[in-house]
């Protein structure tokens, strides 16, 4: 049976919706040895098969957890010794989860007066149909009885069809027919999802194959669109109109195709997943796979012994170990090489080329000078002619874009570091002023010079009227080229801080590898301190996109460069905007922190990072930025190795669990403290000082507030135990004696989705601590084994669990506020994880008989004096919603339910306070899992001998009618208090009030409310009841309570009248203690009540009668009291009078209304002056007397 939690009802549905959709193969495979039935009929065994394995061929598990073996009939028996019985037929249909046959054959033993009980109790389990998902399973994962039971969405459960259990009005038609309709929207649900499939196969084959073929040989015809595809891209479009905000236009849309629903995917009618978006789509649409490797065709042979260890087989043709995915993946490796290779060998053929045509070059301009520009005019026609053709050949030889050295493919990559550190390194200043200094050196370019006589001031001003600028910045910059590597990171640097103002904002993080490359190779310090402060003030407030992509960037320049400049250029970016005025600037800081961390020195890890992170968590107004504060410190401490600054840590993580922000105590949780935890483990202090001062903190906070307990603090302090427990198992199943001994092995089960309860996060999944799921799989069965059968010796971890931790934390309930709910739940929550933890072997074994021990269950351990005993502790309602409830078996509610009825039986026998009897019923009340225990145990409360435990019984269905709905209160709560309003005890009939008004309070049927207004009635005018103050003082006190919040025409017709009768009767009564008590009573209902709307005819008739009988009272008894009543009958009639007014003049006056609001405001701030407890009245009138 699943898992129930009693805290958070949905943490087994989601978990249950996390889980892939289950499917369950019935058949046997044929490595078992047992061939499956035919397809025909499940029953029928094989043609082959023996008659004897009709059924039940081998042992296996029944859905009530009992294995069954049937006895197979003898082979000579005749054909009528073959009969199966009834039970072993359920078993089957059961076993095989034929769900809907058993129900039926259920529903027909049923009718024919033969329940059997296997069926029954399948049926009534509500554990057994917890919702599933769709995913199939784990070929190793077991499923359970209701694993793979797909259920229609509705809240009633099979156990409705139980129709004779609880009821007695005859509801066992409309039952039947829910039933009925539940099994055909199922079966409806098939059909529809067997017609999807069918369309799709249809659409599919739509086209005909020849069409086909025809378009595919033929891309310039469009094959046309099909219906389905039509509908799925208008789903495409529809959505993607709705996401950017074309809502007119995706209505008009919707308008066009009104044959199609939008809101649904399955409406499209493919039986295939939804695809992405369009815009997902388009950009994915044109690329083809990346590929930044230049290919090239070769003939490759593998060497086997250059391949790694994995790869080499002893029989390669036979039984490759390599994959054929694998094998491509090598042979593309290896021919990217060979291309790095080639490319390498045509750029050095390239520089060789280059290098013998400048020594060619050289050797002519030392055998000939180039000519002037008088030589060439002293020269010929025939001459120049020859000397422009030599001119043109040495140009075109000594051209700077013929001789720039080739790319060879290594550039820097930003993205990662798969190239070695040595080749990302920038170029040293040596070697680029060596290469700069081989350019300068080459000889200068010739150009044709014209056969002309112009003096060259003529010359110079004839081309001054070229309009070229290089007076400016930038004409300088665009006149003088950059003729190397250097220069071009220096004119980067230049150009860059003119650049970036002028870019849109929205599209500036594009100029970011820019400036990350220019920042990692520029040889200036300065310039590089510039170019990192343009990087982190590049966008005025950057959203979460552009901080994603900035620390991207600086991530990778961190990888490139190493800590030392990580530490010297971008830290002091960071320590600059730690208090800038935008939160995102701040913000990002904060994320750089933590992104970072990996990639600075360990010593500015542990100190600088530390306190600037420190300093913005008590500083920041943002709650953002403290959250990723949060969230970068668990970084942090996922990397610092210096034991000292465990103390610090350890306030950080209080400082931040009081943070106001629950965003930021929820990164705590999920990042912080796991991380701090696993630091905490390899210092071995995890168990010896971390756990022991969070305790030692609860345990100061409760001796300091006895009376006014800090339950915020209590909060923090037990969520961060709680945070712990999944560390805390870790290290148990680490240092365990079996850890040596836990192999890894296929045959070891999967782990059972609830076997654990949902982690905040995945670093508090347990199989993330440990390593894998497969690991801890293992060490479960030896931990489950080890607990069982060998015992605990020599496990010191699991020891101070059981002998340190447990008993400290028992003392610690006990001595807790029973009435604080808050506290109650909290601990209750923390046991629940705690045993749901350790796993039921170590709850039934190690922590319930701790518990026993001290909740003796007997009258010696109530003191009935001081109400002092354990069982008016917090212990009890702890043990009973942390404890007893975390496994749902049949024999844990058993116990429960005993558990409750010996409690509520003791505490009743011995007069002693029901407050930890209250709170479990709150507690477990609160999750309608448990409403059916909680009436099992108020009927045997109701049937017992003693009147004051049907009294408890009566005054506990005021707690539960709340939560219960309608049905259970119609069928199970009201026939229990009617019978108790009919006890002969006067007492119990008196103590079933206060739930007949809370049912007044909640429900809305109206036969049952009329039910509950005359047994009302009955106790207000028969007049066996006219001289019970106890029971006038108990219907008033409940008028006043539920008055307010129930149906106006019961408290007109009602509750008003018998106010009134009760006000006048006690004008007249003798004794003036009670008359004091009743006018107490009545003075705080009638309060109460005053702020309701009363109809003109029932405040006249009703409700200001009432009020001048309770004045009458009051005139003797308090004096102050009465001139509270005095205000209030004056207001009353102020309204009286304003609504005949307003009713002649067919309009509300609206100076009335103003009076009106006037007067209550007056009054209510007089009843601020007086105390209307009780207790504190009844001294009033003492004093009076």
């Amino acid at each position: 049976m699943a898992s129930v939690n009693p805290f958070n009802l949905s943490d087994s549905e989601e978990e249950a919706e996390r889980r892939p959709n289950e499917t369950v193969d019935t058949e046997r495979s044929s490595s078992d040895g047992a061939p499956g039935p035919p397809p025909g009929n499940p029953f029928s065994p094989p043609a082959d098969a023996e008659r004897p394995t009709l059924l039940l061929a081998s042992n296996r598990t029944s859905p009530s957890g009992e294995g069954i073996s049937v006895a197979a009939p003898s082979a000579m028996a005749g054909p009528a010794d073959t009969r199966v019985s009834v039970d072993v037929i359920a078993a089957q249909l059961l076993r095989d989860q034929y769900i809907l046959t058993a129900l039926e054959f259920h529903t027909e033993l049923l009718e024919s007066g033969r329940e059997l009980p296997r069926l029954r109790d399948y049926f009534s389990n509500p554990g057994n149909f917890e919702r599933q998902s769709g995913t199939p399973p784990a070929k190793d994962q077991v499923l359970g009885p209701g694993g793979p039971l797909n259920r229609a969405g509705s809240i009633s459960t099979l156990d409705s069809l139980d129709f004779a259990r609880y009821s007695d009005d005859g509801n066992r038609e409309s039952d039947e027919r829910v039933a009925v309709l539940e099994f055909e929207l199922r079966k409806a649900k098939e059909t529809i999802q067997a017609l999807r499939a069918n369309l799709t196969q249809a659409a599919e084959s739509e086209v005909p194959s020849q069409e086909r073929k025809n378009f595919k040989s033929s891309p310039e015809i469009q094959e046309p669109i099909r219906p389905l595809e039509k509908r799925a891209l208008n789903f495409l479009v529809n959505e993607y109109l709705l996401k950017n905000e074309y809502k007119l236009s995706s209505i008009t849309f919707s308008d066009e195709n009104d044959d199609q629903d939008f809101e649904l995917w399955d409406d499209v009618g493919l039986n295939i997943p939804k695809p992405p978006d369009l815009l997902q789509l388009y950009r994915n649409c044109g690329t083809s796979p990346p590929s930044l490797r230049d290919r090239v065709d070769v003939s490759v042979g593998v060497n086997f012994t250059d391949l790694p260890g994995n790869c080499i087989t002893q029989d390669p043709p036979k039984k490759p170990d390599l994959s054929q995915q694998q094998q491509t993946e090598v042979v593309q490796e290896l021919e990217y090489q060979i291309s790095l290779l080639n490319s390498e060998k045509e750029s050095l053929a390239g520089q060789i080329k280059k290098l013998q045509s400048e020594i060619q070059t050289l050797k002519r301009t030392v055998s000939s000078p180039p000519p002037t520009i008088q030589d060439l005019g002293s020269q010929n026609t025939s001459n120049s002619s020859s000397s422009s053709t030599n001119n043109t050949t040495t140009t075109s030889s000594t051209d700077p874009l013929s001789v720039l050295p080739k790319d060879n493919g290594q550039y820097l990559d930003i993205r990662g570091v798969s190239e070695p550190e040595s080749d990302l390194d920038p170029p040293s200043t040596h070697n680029a002023s060596q290469y700069h200094s081989k350019l300068k050196s080459r000889p200068p370019v010739q150009f044709d010079q014209p056969n002309r006589k112009l003096s060259p001031a003529f010359q110079q001003a004839l081309l001054s009227f070229c309009r070229m600028c290089s007076d400016s910045r930038l004409g300088a910059e665009v006149s003088r080229i950059a003729d190397s590597e250097e220069s071009v990171m220096l004119m980067l640097g230049r150009c860059l801080p003119h650049i970036v103002p002028n870019v849109l904002l929205a599209k500036r993080e594009e100029l970011i590898p820019l400036i990350l490359c220019t920042a990692c190779l520029h040889p200036e310090p300065k310039e590089r301190d510039q170019l990192l402060h343009i990087l982190f003030n590049l966008i005025k407030r950057p959203d979460d996109e552009q901080r994603q992509m900035i620390l991207t960037g600086c991530v990778a320049f961190a990888r490139h460069v190493g800590p030392t400049r990580v530490e010297a250029e971008l830290l002091p970016q960071c320590w600059e905007q730690i208090n800038h005025k935008y939160p995102e600037r701040r913000l990002l800081v904060a994320e750089s922190c933590g992104a970072l961390a990996p990639y600075l020195p360990k010593e500015i890890r542990s100190s600088l990072v530390l306190s600037m992170l420190q300093q913005m968590l008590a500083e920041d107004k943002a709650d953002m930025v403290r959250e990723a504060v949060v969230k970068s410190l668990g970084i942090i401490m996922g990397y610092i190795d210096d034991p000292d600054k465990y103390s610090q840590g350890f306030e950080l993580m209080l400082l931040s669990l009081g943070d106001p922000s629950e965003r930021v105590v929820s990164a705590v949780h999920q990042v912080f403290i796991p991380a701090f935890a696993a630091w905490t483990t390899e210092l071995g202090t995890l168990h010896t000082a971390l756990i022991p001062s969070l305790l030692a903190r609860i345990e100061k906070l409760l001796m300091q507030g006895e009376h006014s307990l800090d339950e915020h603090k209590l909060h923090v302090f037990l969520s961060a135990l709680q945070s712990l427990i999944p560390p805390l198992f870790a290290v148990v199943l680490q240092n365990a004696p079996f850890t040596s001994r836990a192999n890894l092995h296929r045959d070891t089960p999967a782990i059972e989705v609830t076997r654990f309860p949902r982690p905040a996060s995945p670093l508090q999944d347990v199989a993330t601590i440990i390593g894998s799921r497969e690991m801890l799989s293992a060490l479960l069965l030896l931990y489950d084994h080890q607990l069982e059968h060998e015992g605990t010796t020599g496990w010191d971890s699991l020891l101070w669990v059981v002998n340190q931790l447990l008993p400290q934390l028992i003392e610690i309930v006990g001595r807790i506020n029973v009435t604080s709910s808050t506290c109650v739940h909290e601990f209750s929550r923390f046991f629940w994880r705690l045993c749901r933890t350790f796993g039921k072997i170590f709850t039934n074994t190690k922590v319930k008989p701790q518990f026993q021990e001290i909740l003796r269950l007997s009258e010696e351990n109530v003191d009935a004096s001081t109400g002092n005993g354990i069982l008016t502790k917090a212990t009890v309602p702890i043990y009973a919603t942390g404890v007893l409830t975390c496994y749902n078996q049949e024999e844990d509610r058993k116990l429960l339910v005993g558990f409750l009825e010996d409690v509520m039986t003791t505490l009743s026998l011995s007069h002693a306070p029901l407050d930890s009897l209250k709170a479990s019923f709150v507690e477990l009340g609160a999750n309608p899992v448990y409403h059916e225990l909680l009436l099992t145990v108020l009927w045997y409360g109701v049937v017992h001998t003693s009147a004051l435990v049907r009294c408890t019984a009566a005054r506990m269905f005021e707690l539960l009618v709340k939560g219960v709905n309608e049905t259970l209160v119609a069928q199970r709560v009201v026939p229990a208090l009617i019978t108790l309003s009919s006890d002969p005890e006067i007492s119990v009939r008196i103590s079933t009030i206060p739930a007949f008004g809370t049912i007044m309070e909640t429900v809305t049927q109206k036969e049952l409310l009329e039910r509950v207004k005359m047994q009302l009635a009955s106790f207000l005018e028969d007049p066996q009841y006219q001289d019970q103050h106890s029971l006038h003082m108990e219907i008033i006190r409940t008028f006043g309570r539920v008055g307010p919040n129930a149906e106006p025409r019961f408290r007109d017709e009602f509750v008003l009248p018998h106010l009134h009768k009760l006000a006048l009767a006690n004008n007249s009564q003798a004794v003036e203690s009670k008359r004091s008590d009743i006018a107490t009573q009545l003075f705080e209902a009638y309060s109460a009540l005053s702020c309701c709307f009363i109809s003109e005819e029932v405040m006249v008739n009703h409700f200001l009668p009432g009020l001048r009988c309770l004045r009458t009272d009051m005139e003797q008894l308090s004096p102050e009291h009465e001139v509270i009543l005095s205000s209030m009958i004056k207001e009353c009639e102020i309204k009286v009078e304003n609504r005949a007014m307003a009713d002649a003049q067919g309009s509300m006056s609206i100076a009335s209304s103003l009076v009106g609001e006037d007067a209550k405001t007056k009054f209510l701030s007089k009843m601020g002056q007086l105390t209307t407890s009780g207790a504190m009245l009844a001294n009033v009138f003492q004093r009076k007397k």
